[in-house]
């Protein structure tokens, strides 16, 4: 039946090869991996089509799971929309080389306001543009159904595998009340495959069970420098599963900085959890090779990695495919929470206090405290989000990246606009700066953020930032994971969003790594930049909970139990003054060079006078001390009785 399915006529052949002789027939494969036009690996110029509405509704926009503007009007339309509606209008992808197309993928129009989408259309391949072959079930033109709605992607596999160059979906019937749009998918094998990376690691979407085997053999591989350990449950009962390298895992050493990675709180944006999973493989590899620049990261930096935030909303996406899946399906926790913005919005609680000029008096401007109505059971928190709120509590993190899909920008705090009402606008932290930095140093060693010849995602184009951006002038969202980390805690988090697709095919896994291997480590890097120390006291007894503040930045942080700290800064002189309750303030100039290696800037302080005076009580119960009561020496002459003598009248 397979020989039947992959012979073709010889009249047939020929006019399908137009003219030409056809290469030998490739070996049958079930499904081949999608070719690009979702991940951008199909660039503009390979679209084409017989009509357009305008240019926002292009050719160019015909991509699965492409996202429209807010509005209808937009530059950036969320579909190809034909000019007219009639069944010769047609959608044309070029492969540029000879291909094995086995299916297609078709979702109608994203918008707000308008429901169009095709319910039926016919596939056409050439190999030239101009001879095309329709695509047969026996002797009739196959009709493929296509969507019921816009937004659930919709395969349609061929029966036959067609070897060509061009292909063209052709659409027949539409939604009564709509228009011809698609967003589409084409799955195909080039006849060559290409090699895109050297590393041996294991590309493939792994099943929450397969994932803690990875885990568990990398551990094995690397039992020195590795431990596995959960910091809680989801919903569904699944545990977090998390991976810390480091030359001593499992304690916390003065003077080594504590880095995280943590990926997949949106369930469904699943190739942040992959790259983490590539990661942990990559860098026991190369510990063991000897790397000089991943052995000297394991020994100065304790690493955290949490591949899937909430392994729940995975599943689901997983269950029916990396083309499938759509836009949202398994984005919120198995009770519907969207993890990543379901932190308390400390933001407000803040910028309240700085309005009422209550810091520092009645409110620090660091470790701002957590709502009591947060803490409550009865609040809408995510079990995975307390999960991440007492891990973020209990490990002095230093710096943090939380892995996205969808896009490629890296965002950094704060992500909610001050204005209200305002759903854009610059909304800086004190350390912007040093944030813009975080984020660049990401960005700018992707393969392709930066690169302004890349055309956009979907609608804006993050390239001509530099691939940063701050996160309320792109979206505003109260109670995300940054803002959280950097007011409640010392840790600066950004956001990368690490690929246009959410849920990449295996294939393209490979070629996602290339793209951000370098980037995953650079980043990782930037935890050695700025200044470190310890604040000790004169008995050289570290301080715990003492107040880093630097001049001219309104953002402290504390020290940690041990009396360590570390305060990430960009290059430049800096006036250092550390707080202690019960100890004198201490200052100095610190000097932050452009290397990589922070700038030692340890304390030494001393208890004040009062301080030892409550020590004193509070050793005795916090009695004063009682003791006779004795006059000032003067009070007591004063009062001495002197023998008395007659006043004797002299004349």
């Amino acid at each position: 039946v397979l020989l039947k399915l992959l012979t073709l006529s010889s009249a047939a052949t020929s006019m399908w090869m137009g003219g030409r002789a056809p290469p030998p027939p490739p070996p049958v494969s079930c499904k081949c991996p999608p070719m690009g036009l979702e991940t951008l690996k199909i660039d503009d110029f390979q679209l084409h089509a017989s009509t357009m509405r305008r240019y926002g509704l292009g050719a160019h926009r015909g991509r699965l799971n492409i996202q429209a503007g807010l509005y209808d009007d937009d530059l950036y339309d969320g579909a190809w929309c034909a000019g007219r509606n009639d069944p010769l209008q047609w959608l044309e992808v070029d492969a540029r080389r000879l291909t094995k197309f086995t299916g297609v993928i078709t979702q109608g129009r994203s918008s707000l306001w308008s429901s169009d989408w095709v319910t039926s259309y016919k596939v056409f391949v050439s190999n030239d543009s101009h001879t095309w072959v329709t695509l047969k079930n026996g002797s009739q033109d196959l009709i493929f159904i296509g969507n019921k709605e816009k937004e659930i992607p919709v395969l349609n596999m061929f029966p036959v595998a067609a070897v060509a160059r061009y292909i063209r979906v052709n659409p027949r019937s539409w939604f009564n009340r709509g228009s011809i749009c698609m967003r589409v998918e084409i799955l195909g094998c080039p006849i060559r495959n290409e090699i895109t990376t050297t590393d041996n690691l294991d590309f493939k979407h792994h099943s929450y069970k397969e994932m803690r085997h990875l885990m568990k053999v990398v551990n094995e591989m690397c039992p020195n420098i590795t431990r596995i350990y959960n910091i809680g449950k989801s919903h569904s009962g699944q545990k977090l599963y998390a991976i810390e390298i480091s030359d001593n895992p499992g304690e916390h050493e003065p003077g080594e900085p504590e880095f995280r990675y943590t990926a997949g709180s949106h369930g469904n944006e699943v190739l942040g959890r992959e790259l983490l999973l590539l990661l942990m493989q990559f860098m026991c590899q190369e510990y063991l090779s000897g790397s000089p620049r991943i052995r000297h990261l394991v020994h100065e930096t304790r690493i955290h990695l949490l591949p899937s935030v909430n392994p729940d909303g995975y599943d689901k996406a997983l269950e029916v495919g990396s083309e499938l899946s759509g836009w949202s399906l398994g984005r919120w926790s198995q009770d519907g929470v969207d993890i990543h913005h379901n932190f308390p919005d400390l933001n407000s609680i803040l910028w309240e206090a700085e309005t009422k000029k209550w810091i520092p008096r009645k409110m620090l401007n660091h470790h701002v405290p957590i709502p009591e109505w947060y803490q409550s059971k009865n609040s809408t928190v995510a079990a995975e989000t307390r999960a991440l709120v007492s891990w973020m509590e209990k490990i002095p993190f230093v710096l943090g990246g939380n892995l996205q899909g969808g896009e490629l920008v890296v965002t950094f705090p704060y992500d909610r606009t001050r204005s209200q009402g305002v759903s854009r606008e610059q909304t800086p932290t004190p350390d912007d700066h040093v944030f813009r930095w975080l984020a660049f140093s990401y960005a700018s060693t992707h393969r392709l953020m930066t690169d302004a010849r890349r055309r956009v995602c979907h609608t804006e184009d993050f390239a001509k930032e530099d691939g940063t951006i701050n996160g309320a002038s792109w979206h505003t969202a109260a109670g995300s994971m940054n803002d959280f980390s950097y007011l409640h805690t010392n840790c600066f988090e950004l956001s990368m969003y690490v690929g246009c697709d959410k849920f990449p095919h295996e294939s393209e896994l490979a070629e996602e790594w290339e793209n951000n291997r370098e980037s995953l480590l650079v980043f990782m890097e930037q935890v050695h930049r700025g200044i470190k120390g310890i604040v000790w006291d004169m008995q050289g007894r570290g301080i715990a909970n003492a107040t880093i503040q630097v001049e001219g930045i309104g953002h402290d942080i504390r020290t940690a139990a041990d009396g360590d700290y570390w305060r990430l800064l960009n290059p430049g002189e800096y006036s250092i003054t550390v707080r202690a309750e019960g100890y004198s303030a201490s200052s100095k100039v610190c000097e932050v060079g452009y290397d990589i290696g922070a700038t030692r800037c340890d304390f030494t302080v001393s208890r004040t006078n009062l301080s030892r005076i409550k020590e004193i009580m509070e050793r005795y119960n916090k009695q004063p001390i009682r003791q006779p009561l004795r006059p000032p020496v003067r009070q007591l002459q004063a009062r001495r009785p002197g023998p008395r003598h007659r006043r004797v009248r002299t004349s």
